[in-house]
């Protein structure tokens, strides 16, 4: 299983919760795995064309992950975190 950590902006959409176990060998597999029991989170995540959305961060550890396609092994952390911005 892969604990994944939820940034405040998205509990809405896992009942409040920022800390889930999820499934998959890559990052698609566990955000589709989330999304099956928490419908919407993926489509904050990533975008139409399959990418990681702009305003997103995920990482896997300490990396940063680009690409949903990356790998994830089992027992890691895959964090997602809201990015900041303004001016």
């Amino acid at each position: 299983m892969i604990r994944v950590f939820i940034p405040s902006q998205l509990h809405a959409y896992t009942g409040g919760q920022s800390r889930l176990e999820a499934a998959g060998a890559t990052i698609e597999a566990v955000l589709d795995d989330l999304d099956s029991r928490f419908p919407g989170l993926k489509f904050r995540v990533v975008d139409e064309q399959a990418r990681i959305r702009r305003h997103m961060r995920v990482y896997i550890g300490k990396e940063p992950a680009g690409e949903v396609t990356t790998t994830v092994e089992d027992g890691a952390e895959l964090m997602i975190f809201g990015a900041l911005s303004g001016g």
